[in-house]
């Protein structure tokens, strides 16, 4: 990534932009995410954790990270990655350095999303990868009192989801200082829906038209068209934009400063979703079946300036 900075330089370029860094979920999509606010943790670089001594290069010569350059295999990765990154976390976790402070300045700048974030990966892990909305009934609702106690029979997953989100975001802002330094400027990309199986629908259902039992009783897509005579049905849980108008659009607009922290221009997927988006019935197995509905239009917009 430092090479391709250098590489932008020569080449004349001032924007570098990129595909939401976001966690990816169903599909090893980061349009499908866990959070609209966590790093994917794929991208840490361990060449920089064998460097600050929390791995050694033998944990990573062993390993087999996919046999094709040019194509990803997210199972594999995933697979191979994860017992480095928890020896890595348990290493950083023994030391007494002053990057403990570091980390726990990280944790209380962020806590409103990141300690959320780190019980809905526990619950999820300890549930093995089942959706939220599988879960049994007493964590399907986010009780932070009652998920903090449940959180300290399983620390080490808390711990891990903590430390590497720290890791994620400093790596990450070292580069983005590295490209800013050099005049290159970094447009980042954020969809405008997130995920049925996200921390967000399980923490805040409220921001959502869902039923009384947390389920979408709308789903987002669009329209049949000459593509496809189903149109697309994507899935997502759609917003309560009358709910969000309500408390000035605050979900929004922390999710945008959030955002400019991570980039210097934020591009939003689907951005055309928020003068007017197609509305499909939770039950259809089709986005044939759905209506246009207003979206929030320049007021959102307003209100962020």
């Amino acid at each position: 990534a430092y090479e391709f900075v250098d590489f932008l330089v020569d080449a004349g370029q001032k924007y570098w932009q990129i595909l939401p860094l976001t966690t990816i979920s169903f599909g090893d999509s980061p349009y499908q995410s866990f959070s609209a606010f966590a790093g994917n943790t794929h991208f840490i670089d361990l060449d920089i954790l064998i460097k600050e001594n929390y791995l050694e290069e033998s944990d990573v010569l062993e390993k087999n990270f996919g046999e094709e350059l040019n194509k990803v295999d997210y199972d594999r990765v995933s697979y191979e990655r994860r017992p480095l990154l928890e020896k890595a976390v348990s290493t950083f976790m023994a030391k007494e350095h002053h990057k403990k402070r570091a980390f726990e300045q990280f944790v209380l700048e962020n806590e409103n999303w990141l300690i959320p974030y780190a019980h809905y990966m526990m619950v999820k892990e300890i549930n093995n990868f089942e959706p939220w909305y599988q879960w049994p009934t007493e964590l399907r609702n986010y009780n932070k009192d009652y998920i903090t106690n449940y959180g300290r029979q399983h620390e080490k997953q808390m711990y891990y989801h903590l430390i590497t989100q720290y890791w994620f975001f400093t790596q990450w802002l070292e580069l983005k200082n590295y490209a800013n330094h050099h005049h290159i400027q970094i447009i980042g990309d954020i969809p405008i829906y997130v995920a049925r199986d996200s921390v967000e629908m399980w923490t805040q259902p409220e921001l959502f038209l869902v039923d009384e039992r947390k389920n979408p009783t709308v789903v987002s897509g669009v329209p049949p068209d000459d593509f496809s005579d189903d149109g697309q049905h994507w899935g997502n849980p759609i917003y309560d934009w009358s709910y969000m108008k309500q408390t000035d659009y605050k979900w929004w607009i922390t999710r945008m400063e959030e955002s400019f922290k991570l980039y210097d221009v934020v591009r939003i997927d689907h951005f055309r979703g928020f003068e007017s988006y197609w509305e499909i019935p939770s039950h259809s197995k089709t986005a044939a079946i759905g209506q246009w509905k207003k979206g929030p239009g320049i007021d959102l917009f307003n209100e962020m300036k």
